[in-house]
This record gives structure tokens, C-alpha cells and sequence, in this order.
């Protein structure tokens, strides 16, 4: 007797409600969106499980929180009666959503380090061989093919093995980079109420996380700049938020130098995501603005450091998101000035250039 088969229509199953881990993806997203404020995002969650039935009767929004807490993503916030606050984890985990947003498409890759042109006594082996040279590691001799050579060096009778007869595998350096990545929170980023900020955000912990898994002895500071600038932690990236700021780039770039001046490494460089052109200068205790166009005595200062860091071997990728002819006029001389890079983009493409712009730069000898 055959064995047969017997066919049916298909009967898609019914999709299940979202349970934890598709819910966490939408808090991650609320909450950079909301600059970390919990009670806003499950406020903004509450509302999207109105309009389109998130939750189901076995597992509700308040099933979620609780989960939030149970796994550690959320913490009790003592400043705040019953409030809650972002945990640790919960930084790293916003990290990590922008990191497979952004760069997601990514296969992984090695031990995350960058290669120089040189090689000798470096870190990661190569498929190049060639003869001892004094201070040479043990780890680095081929003893199979030091081993032929002294066999066909001094024969078989009488076994020697001599320095000559010694074969070692070739070894790449790796090197150290040092990034400053300068944030614009001036008022542009979120005027005409277009939202500029969030992307920027997503970008910078994208990057940031990058760095942390793929090249964890990098050194990368993250600086904002509004009407003055000043250094923030990577864990504060969700919480940033647009000032009542005008633009002074002077005072990023000024810092930024500061910064590197202090890495022991000569590769260094600039990343700065901006949406305008540079609108500010601090004279002592006095801000000098001047919003109407380009000023040609902000400008003037901007491009004299603009030509410094071009001195120290630093250069800037300046990532424009904006479309203006004078502002492209003005990135252009910038980046001519400094001999680096410059990006008019879309917000949608922002996190991809980034990227590649950073391995471009990252395995560059300085």
C-alpha cells in the first residue's frame, strides 16, 4: 500500500497580541523620543494600545510594566512618589535598539580593531611569513616551517636548528582612534516642528554602542553645543533634550580640541551633526548672536579652527541636515579649510553615512 498525501487550503494562524519583547521595541522608541521620561512614553503607550489594540486580555500594559521592573529595565525613582526611572540596562538596551536600527544590516565582524599599513610586532597574525628578527615573540615562530628549514638547511643525520633556519608569522598593527562627536541642541533641531533632535540621538547611541562592542580600546567623548558646550556621558544620550540655544560651534570645537589634545593617540577626529550654521560666540561673559545669516565674524572664527585642527592632524566630517545653498556654501569652505569630510543629508540616511564615514576615517594613518 502507497503511501499518499492529501492537501488542504492553508489556514494562516492568527497573530497573537505583541507580547514583552515586541512592546519593549515600542517603549525603546517612546522613551528616546521623550528624551527618557517614562511616565510620557507608557503615557504615549497607553494611547497606542487604545488606537490599536497593543495588548490583549491575557497580557495587559500593566503586565508589561511589571515586567519592565521584573527584568530590570526600570527602577523605582525616589525623587518621584511611584515614579520610575531608566535602569542601567535600560540605557544599554535604548543603545542597542539604535545600534540595530541604524547599522542592523551589518554582518559581525572581528575583534574590532584598526589596521595600519605597518607591520612587525603587532597584534593580529597575518598570512605573510618571513625570517627571525631579534625581538620577535615565541608565539610568532612557524615551528612546521622553521623545522624545514633546518632540514634542508643541515640535512637529516645531524639535526640543527639555528637562527637562520627560524620563520615567524607576519603580524598587522592595530592602532587606537580617538572621536569627538559633537551634538547641535541649539533651537533649530526641533523649529518648524520638525524633529532633528531624535535622529541625532539615535546616531550618537548607535555609534556610541558600536565603539563599546566593536572597538572596545577606542576612546569616543560626546559633546553638545548650543550657546556654550560641554561634555556628557554616553548613559545621558536618551535624556538630551533641544535648548532655547543658538549655535555656537566655536565653543564645540573649542572643547572637542580640548579633548583630544589629552588621548595618547594620533589618530583623531571630529564627527559634529548640525542643522545650521554657526550663530554665536562667547566674549568673556558676553554671548555675541547674530541669527540673520551668516556672520562673518562667527564664520571667521569658526574656519580659523577649522584650519587649527587641520594643523593637529584632526579632521572633521561635518554631517549638515539642512539644504540651504549659503549654509552648503559654508560647510564647503569649512571642510576645504580643514581637509575633511561633509555630508548634506536627509535625517533618514544620517545613521548609515556616519557609519561608514567612521571606518573610512578609522583606518586612515594620520
Amino acid at each position: 500500500m502507497s503511501v499518499g498525501f492529501r492537501f488542504s487550503d492553508y489556514v494562516p494562524p492568527q497573530d497573537d497580541k505583541p507580547g514583552f519583547e515586541s512592546l519593549l521595541k515600542i517603549f525603546l522608541q517612546l522613551i528616546t523620543i521623550t528624551s527618557g521620561d517614562v511616565a510620557e512614553a507608557l503615557s504615549w503607550m497607553n494611547s497606542l494600545d487604545k488606537q490599536y489594540g497593543l495588548t490583549s486580555d491575557s497580557y495587559g500594559m500593566g503586565d508589561f510594566i511589571e515586567d519592565l521592573k521584573k527584568n530590570g529595565y526600570l527602577d523605582d525613582d525616589p525623587q518621584k512618589k511611584g515614579g520610575l526611572k531608566i535602569s542601567a540596562k535600560g540605557e544599554q538596551s535604548i543603545r542597542k535598539s539604535a545600534l540595530e536600527e541604524i547599522f542592523g544590516k551589518l554582518k559581525k565582524g572581528g575583534k574590532g580593531s584598526h589596521a595600519t599599513p605597518h607591520t612587525g610586532a603587532g597584534d593580529e597574525a597575518s598570512t605573510d611569513m618571513r625570517e627571525y628578527r631579534f625581538g620577535d615573540s615565541l608565539e610568532q615562530i612557524s615551528m612546521t616551517d622553521s623545522l624545514r628549514n633546518a632540514q634542508i638547511n643541515h640535512g637529516l643525520s645531524d639535526f640543527m636548528l639555528t637562527e637562520q633556519d627560524l620563520e615567524v608569522t607576519e603580524t598587522e598593527h592595530k592602532t587606537q582612534a580617538a572621536t569627538v562627536l559633537m551634538i547641535d541642541i541649539s533651537h533649530s533641531m526641533i523649529l518648524y516642528g520638525e524633529d532633528r533632535i531624535t535622529p541625532a540621538k539615535k546616531v550618537a547611541m548607535a555609534l556610541a554602542e558600536l565603539v563599546k562592542q566593536k572597538y572596545p580600546k577606542d576612546f569616543l567623548d560626546v559633546i553638545v553645543f548650543g550657546n556654550d558646550a560641554w561634555q556628557i556621558e554616553i548613559k545621558d544620550l536618551p535624556y538630551l533634550e533641544v535648548g532655547p540655544y543658538h549655535t555656537n560651534t566655536v565653543a564645540g570645537l573649542e572643547l572637542a580640541m580640548d579633548l583630544l589634545r589629552k588621548r595618547k593617540t594620533p589618530n583623531k577626529q571630529i564627527f559634529m551633526i548640525t542643522d545650521g550654521k554657526p550663530t554665536c560666540l562667547k566674549e568673556g561673559t558676553r554671548y555675541y548672536k547674530n541669527s540673520f545669516g551668516l556672520d562673518r565674524k562667527v564664520v571667521n572664527k569658526t574656519i580659523n579652527l577649522a584650519a587649527q585642527c587641520r594643523k593637529l592632524k584632526i579632521p572633521i566630517t561635518t554631517f549638515m541636515i539642512a539644504s540651504d545653498p549659503y549654509l552648503q556654501q559654508f560647510v564647503d569652505e569649512f571642510t576645504k579649510v580643514n581637509n575633511g569630510q561633509a555630508y548634506y543629508s536627509s535625517l533618514k540616511g544620517l545613521g548609515h553615512m556616519v557609519f561608514r564615514d567612521y571606518k573610512q576615517n578609522r583606518r586612515k594613518t594620520f
